[in-house]
């Protein structure tokens, strides 16, 4: 049953994930058009250098738990690596628990009053003819800490299952 759950965590951080990626590639060839309009054309606008920040931002607040599934977050591999499968999953648990969750508790409790005050004002940006929709970049702020404490249940999950079925 639990790792049904741990699947389907899996599975929408793996599509949000893949999804964003596709963001990295717009977010060059915007860069592209914005370089050649303003060195070529003597051309710019705003919302378009904002858009590339925009994108940024979604990419790695959005990309955060799709980051953990994949195993890609910072870790110390000349221990981590030659360890057992057993270890592992209590180095995983412990992390878990004590630098995971936390970490995610505390981005969210302080970062919800900041996203809170975004929505309140409908927060745009602060040029003319900047992108309306700073607000929604900012909710991005807490959709992170959820996603990657989400895909730490999973990971738990995974690693009680290790601790659980290992000898």
């Amino acid at each position: 049953m639990f790792t049904k759950i741990a699947d389907r965590i899996d599975a929408m951080n793996d599509l949000i994930g893949r999804g964003v990626s596709w963001l990295t590639l717009f977010m060059a060839l915007v860069m592209f058009v914005i370089v050649v309009l303003r060195y070529i054309f003597n051309m710019g606008w705003i919302w378009m250098q904002e858009s590339v920040v925009f994108m940024h931002g979604f990419v790695f607040m959005l990309a955060g738990g799709y980051t953990l599934l994949a195993e890609e977050h910072v870790r110390i591999d000349i221990f981590y690596r030659p360890m057992s499968e057993r270890k592992k999953a209590i180095v995983n648990l412990v992390g878990i628990v004590f630098l995971l969750f936390p970490t995610c508790f505390v981005i969210f409790y302080y970062g919800y009053p900041y996203v809170s005050d975004s929505w309140s004002v409908l927060e745009g940006s602060r040029e003319a003819g900047g992108l309306p929709g700073v607000f929604l970049l900012k909710t991005s702020i807490l959709v992170f800490p959820v996603l990657v404490g989400l895909q730490g249940v999973a990971k738990f999950i995974r690693a009680l299952n290790t601790l659980t079925t290992s000898k």
